[in-house]
């Protein structure tokens, strides 16, 4: 994993280079210089603290009480490609998330952002998210990745319900939801999920027996960065629940394809950003470097993909022709979310494809990661660690091997995956286009404007949660815990909110508090340094560096 560190490493430094290259321009210097700042009054010096209070900032309300209008909303610079020049020289693609929690600070609850060819309006309190979602109607549209679009239009693939809208989105992910989101289905790949899990832990088990230090009464300690197995781990629980097929990726040799698709799914992210806010169809047609990373970079996930389904798809066939026998399928390769939807026939094998695809791309960076950020805070937080690892040895116990109820009985497990999730958002917005006019911050709105709900900035602001910066799961079994009510919601949405939350939703929960649970069991956890962590962002959040977690047998 250290080569695909070093790779992707290179990728994200090189692309500012290649996107300079694209647009003409000299490389950025190593050197930020602050972007400039347009306010529409006079500039205060508030922190985003000092702003929320009362929950409306002074600068949207006028003396007369009337609503004012959009054009006064303050922002970062009205010209979309000046700012996009400024920040590509000032080298804070990278930080992007940081920009919004600097331009909260600087400009108050609410700004817009204009950025090449992309403008928004920026908000992170719960009242104006609120605000947002009731407006996003029955058919909720959200910002349209179009790097992602322009790929599935060039190769002529099927889009799959992340990058659709309107009825057609509507009917797709309704199918969807049968197979990864209602419990029925939740039930069916939670043994999957701990199957994998369990084998992550053997496998770690016997890697810090056999290089670890002895320690008293046959124990032993290893330190490791994780990050490498964390990354197979997510792609076999992916895998084995979409696929109902295990890859073998804790073998001694994991297969080179699986290597290269981590390798791709980490390009195709770290190319994304920079995609954003120029025309893909233009750096298409232009050979761009950039571009051809980035589509090269989904041709391999998406044949990736394709061996698999096909693999799927022919075995249907057979047993339809009474060549294989339905026991033979349901313990070879055709179980999984894949096999419900062949057997059920409701998508074409392309909607199948497309949308399988998605789920794969989208839930290894996006499980593995968090997972990095969850080890190391209960490494850092010893005395919280014991809590939760009692509180799960109990679960289990009482749970007598029913693993739904043994996640049911340790709510602070899940409250360390929420908590990871506040602190270390793993996408750094939810965005939401109103289908009527709103008023936010006593600004109007006009319906179809791009409002974004910026998640770095609100975990972390004292107004929204208190002591923000502190680590503490238990957070989420009080008053802070709603996701929807009037006064305490809006506040966890790393998942997103309602009919278009993250599709993988429920996969991703589970895999990532099961594998808690079963290194808890296992391992007690430790950091050297318990400083924090810094970040960067390459479409989804990320550790700077991956964090050393030293693992001790139990």
């Amino acid at each position: 994993m250290e080569s695909q560190t070093d790779s992707v490493r290179e990728t994200t430094d090189s692309r500012e280079a290649m996107l300079c290259s694209v647009l003409r321009l000299p490389a950025p210097p190593p050197a930020s210089r602050a972007m400039c700042v347009s306010v529409t009054t006079p500039r205060v010096e508030q922190t985003v603290s000092q702003t929320q209070r009362g929950l409306v900032d002074k600068r949207g309300a006028d003396h007369g009480g009337r609503v004012r209008p959009f054009k006064e909303i303050p922002h970062t610079g009205s010209n979309g490609w000046v700012n996009l020049l400024r920040f590509w020289r000032a080298g804070k693609f990278s930080q992007l998330h940081k920009h919004m929690e600097e331009s909260f600070n600087t400009l108050g609850p609410i700004y817009r952002e204009h950025m090449g060819s992309v403008s928004t309006v920026n908000i992170l309190l719960p009242v104006d998210i609120g605000e947002l979602f009731r407006a996003e109607g029955f058919l909720p549209r959200r910002m349209t990745l179009e790097p992602w679009t322009t790929h599935r239009e060039t190769r002529r693939h099927c889009k799959g319900v992340f990058l659709k809208n309107g009825n057609e989105w509507r009917s797709d992910r309704l199918l969807l939801n049968r197979e990864v989101m209602m419990s029925g289905a939740v039930r069916r790949f939670l043994p999957q999920l701990d199957e994998v899990a369990q084998d992550f832990c053997r496998l770690l088990r016997s890697r810090v027996e056999a290089r670890g230090v002895a320690l008293d009464a046959g124990h032993h300690r290893l330190s490791l960065d994780p990050s490498a197995d964390l990354f197979r781990f997510a792609l076999e629980a992916s895998c084995h629940v979409l696929y109902g097929e295990r890859l073998g990726l804790f073998s001694s040799t994991p297969s080179q394809e699986a290597e290269h698709f981590i390798l791709s799914v980490e390009r195709m992210l770290a190319t994304t950003t920079p995609l954003l806010y120029l025309p893909p169809r233009l750096l298409h047609h232009l050979r761009a470097p950039l571009w051809i990373q980035h589509a090269t970079a989904w041709d391999n996930i998406f044949s990736h993909a394709q061996s698999r389904i096909k693999k799927g798809y022919e075995r249907v066939l057979l047993e339809q022709r009474g060549m294989c026998k339905r026991a033979e399928v349901g313990q070879g390769q055709l179980g999984g979310v894949l096999g419900q939807l062949l057997e059920k026939g409701q998508l074409s094998l392309e909607l199948i494809q497309a949308n399988i695809t998605e789920l794969m791309a989208g839930g290894v960076d996006t499980t593995a990661v968090p997972l990095q950020f969850a080890l190391f805070e209960l490494a850092r937080n010893p005395e919280l660690q014991e809590r939760v690892r009692d509180q799960v040895r109990s679960s289990w116990k009482h749970a007598a091997g029913d693993i739904h109820k043994a996640l049911q009985g340790a709510p602070l497990l899940k409250g360390t995956m929420r908590e990871t999730l506040r602190l270390y958002p793993v996408g750094i917005t939810v965005q939401r286009h109103p289908i009527r006019d709103i008023v936010l911050q006593n600004f109007h709105i006009p319906a179809e404007t791009l409002v974004q709900v910026c998640l770095y900035p609100l975990g972390r602001s004292s107004d929204v949660f208190s002591d923000p910066t502190r680590f503490e799961p238990e957070r989420w079994g009080n008053s802070e815990a709603g996701e929807g009510h009037e006064k305490t919601g809006f506040r966890s949405l790393a998942f997103g909110f309602g009919a278009r939350q993250c599709v993988g939703r429920r996969i991703a929960e589970n895999e990532i508090q099961l594998l808690l649970a079963h290194i808890l069991l296992n391992f007690h956890l430790s950091v050297s340094s318990t400083d924090d962590l810094s970040t960067k962002y390459t479409l989804i959040l990320l550790p700077e560096k991956s964090p050393s977690i030293t693992f001790s047998t139990l």
